[in-house]
């Protein structure tokens, strides 16, 4: 439960920062005439989104195991990691298809709006306090070992990537003015290609989760290193491994030697289970197949 209020601390910190962070940029784009600030408050807003699919997922991944979940409701954090990759997705792909639009007119002679004074503070505020929610969230989400919260300070730090490169696009505008008010909408552009690209990683860090995908070499190796520093173990096979929300599953066959008595075996598994467990997290799923030496 420690951990739970831990991470709906954070996410509240967060959505108190988008929920300004909206209004002032909705108020800045629209005042401001810049259509890359209205896209960019329109980022912020689907933060409060993201922020409501953790808090109603993590609680769900809290749950312990049941009837129906031998192993935990882990998976709900992972499919919140995934949704919010989604999300970001169609913002990019929203951001994009405006700021193209909006090109499309000015290549055909049309005259853009240039952006006002409004619209650039309100940029320069959005990148200082999202960088700061990032830093904020990003520590918390490592200590705790939540990918959701991960998945959700990338979502920070791309909302202030967003209003870094809406920044650069009104600055021009309102410095060179005329023709160059294309510059705002070439900017959501960029804005559309950062997120997208945050979107991508998370949804292939989901995706991968759910469907079961090894944890990396590295991490099997390291498992196989403990358990062969036991001594009266050998050969370990039949590694099956997984994450599960926030914890690992581990799968693994060993040998020790067939006349050792029964609770002595019993023993030393035990004592193997109780080192994984102090190196991945007391959480961690271990299931442990005995066999004897040949």
């Amino acid at each position: 439960m420690r951990r739970e209020r831990e991470i709906y601390k954070v996410t509240l910190v967060g959505s108190v920062v988008n929920v300004l962070l909206t209004v002032f940029k909705f108020i800045a784009g629209v005042l401001g005439r810049s259509a890359a600030m209205t896209a960019d408050a329109a980022h912020s807003l689907s933060d409060l989104l993201t922020d409501a699919v953790v808090i109603l997922f993590v609680r769900i991944s809290a749950k312990p195991e049941d009837r129906g979940h031998d192993y935990g409701h882990g998976k709900y954090e992972t499919l919140a990691t995934t949704i919010i990759g989604l999300l970001l997705a169609a913002v990019a792909v929203g951001i994009g298809f405006h700021g193209v639009s909006d090109i499309v007119v000015w290549s055909r002679g049309g005259v853009l709006d240039s952006p006002g004074m409004l619209a650039m503070w309100a940029a320069v505020v959005s990148v200082l306090l999202k960088e700061a929610v990032y830093q904020y969230t990003a520590v918390y989400a490592r200590k705790l070992d939540s990918s959701v919260m991960k998945a959700n300070a990338w979502h920070h730090r791309s909302d202030a990537l967003s209003s870094l490169g809406t920044l650069a696009g009104i600055g021009g505008a309102i410095a060179l003015g005329g023709r160059w008010a294309v510059l705002d909408p070439l900017a959501s552009l960029v804005v559309a290609f950062f997120i997208l690209r945050v979107a991508c990683k998370l949804l292939k860090q989901g995706l991968s989760e759910l469907l079961e995908a090894s944890l990396p070499d590295e991490v099997e190796q390291e498992i196989l290193s403990l358990v062969m520093s036991h001594p009266g173990v050998s050969d370990p096979h039949h590694l099956r491994t997984r994450r599960i929300g926030s914890r690992y599953a581990i799968e693994l066959h060993i040998r020790m030697d067939g006349s050792m008595p029964l609770s002595e075996a019993h023993d030393r598994t035990r004592e193997i289970e109780a080192a994984l467990k102090q190196r991945f997290g007391q959480s961690t799923h271990i299931n442990l197949h005995v066999e004897p030496a040949k």
